[in-house]
């Protein structure tokens, strides 16, 4: 695949509309013809014949944000054209798939568009770059669609950058969140903890404790600052050399039921001749503490 032919950016593909489309404007004769073949033509287009694009980011359409779209476009219209392709008799959208369901939702029999005679990778970059321009993708669907530029188109970061608007920084961290579990991105996805809580979170290596730590932090318990301080702890105790004796089977066991007892992490030095043992119990907000000093003191 040529990249000469690839990320030419939105500029090179859509012209202002001619005229804003209304709720009030149900017209049904022809479209305009194509002002020439296989390049843009603008014209109106039945809304009946337009379908999503497979190559679409964007999992997740707020109702709230497309009702409201939906009213100013009952009031003003609709002012960008969509962007579509020709595929047998229908459309498919390249770029405007909010301004497509908020002109459904207010009632639109057609909608302006500019036409394009793509094939599938371009399609699939034209998508991918016009979402990642707006500022409204969650960080997950932006993390998932840089790195399809990269995967799919075999870009560089540096190059995803230059076609987006991005710099090389971000990219690297967004895709970087995608080494996260499922259950992680979805905490992400849904709002319940930030795009900077999972990139704390990839410090922490224990995956199942990540997955903890990231609840926890979802409950309003842990802040980004506290996750990397714990990550750090962490870091520097395995990092740290341990003089200790190995713990025999009866202690492991002990320990673990102590963890067990008090849901929380338990870890054990054991004394030595040159310094004291130490019992360290983890704990995480002020709720925790609480509920171990209880059951400590009885």
């Amino acid at each position: 695949m040529s990249r000469n032919a690839l990320g030419r950016g939105l500029g090179a593909l859509i012209r202002e509309s001619e005229a804003p489309v209304t709720s009030r404007d149900r017209t049904t004769g022809p479209a305009q013809e194509p002002t020439a073949s296989r390049t843009m033509a603008s014209q109106l287009v039945d809304i009946d014949l337009i379908d999503p694009s497979p190559y679409q980011p964007r999992t997740r359409f707020r109702e709230d944000s497309l009702a409201e779209l939906a009213r100013s476009i009952q009031a003003s219209g609709i002012i960008q054209p969509l962007v579509l392709r020709p595929i047998g008799p229908r459309f498919q959208l390249l770029a405007g798939e909010r301004r497509w369901r908020a002109a459904q939702r207010a009632g639109l029999d057609r909608v302006p568009a500019v036409l394009r005679e793509v094939g599938d990778a371009a399609a699939m970059e034209i998508t991918l770059v016009e979402n990642i321009q707006r500022e409204d993708l969650n960080a997950i669907e932006e993390a998932r669609a840089f790195d399809r530029l990269i995967s799919e188109f075999h870009l560089t970061q540096e190059e995803v950058a230059a076609r987006t608007g991005k710099d090389r920084t971000s990219i690297a961290n967004a895709v970087r969140l995608l080494r996260l579990e499922k259950p992680v991105l979805d905490l992400i996805e849904d709002g319940r903890i930030s795009a900077g809580h999972g990139r704390a979170l990839l410090a922490i290596s224990d995956p199942k404790l990540r997955l903890a730590v990231s609840q926890r932090a979802a409950r309003g318990g842990l802040t980004v600052r506290q996750i990397e301080r714990l990550a750090t702890r962490r870091s520097r105790a395995a990092a740290a050399p341990d003089a200790s004796p190995v713990l025999d089977a009866n202690t492991k066991a002990a320990l673990e039921q102590l963890q067990q007892s008090l849901g929380t992490r338990v870890t054990l030095r054991l004394a030595t001749k040159t310094r004291p043992g130490e019992l360290v119990i983890e704990y995480y907000d002020e709720g925790q503490l609480t509920h171990l000093y209880d059951r400590l003191m009885g």
